[in-house]
């Protein structure tokens, strides 16, 4: 069992920056094995990956990000991070942190909103 909770969500103007945290837990879970990621998803849409970070430190990002975002890890605190940068209406959805083992673990989601 991994539990994810989220943090750092918010209302920012176009332009502005946010820095979601994701804090993991769990009896017997190695964090630092697991692949993590950020996925997004604005009303009406469907939820996407935004940037994913494997236990080696390999990133990827969706080509919407590219450049503006960048997702880290903190193994010593079970954490994961989105740096989220030069901000678009765009970007406005809620996010939520996914941890890659064995069926995938969800956090519940943290409302970002970019608008001025």
């Amino acid at each position: 069992q991994v539990q994810l909770v989220e943090s750092g969500g918010g209302l920012v103007q176009p332009g502005g920056s946010l820095r979601l945290s994701c804090a993991a837990s769990g009896r017997g879970t190695i964090f630092s094995i697991i692949t993590m990621g950020w996925y997004r998803q604005a009303p009406g849409k469907q939820r996407e990956l935004v940037a994913r970070i494997t236990s080696s430190g390999t990133t990827n990002y969706a080509d919407s990000v590219k450049g503006r975002f960048t997702v880290s890890r903190d193994n010593a605190n079970n954490t994961v991070y989105l740096q989220m940068n030069s901000l678009k209406p765009e970007d406005t959805a809620v996010y939520y942190c996914h941890a890659a083992r064995g069926l995938g673990y969800w956090g519940q989601g943290t409302q970002v909103t970019v608008s001025s």
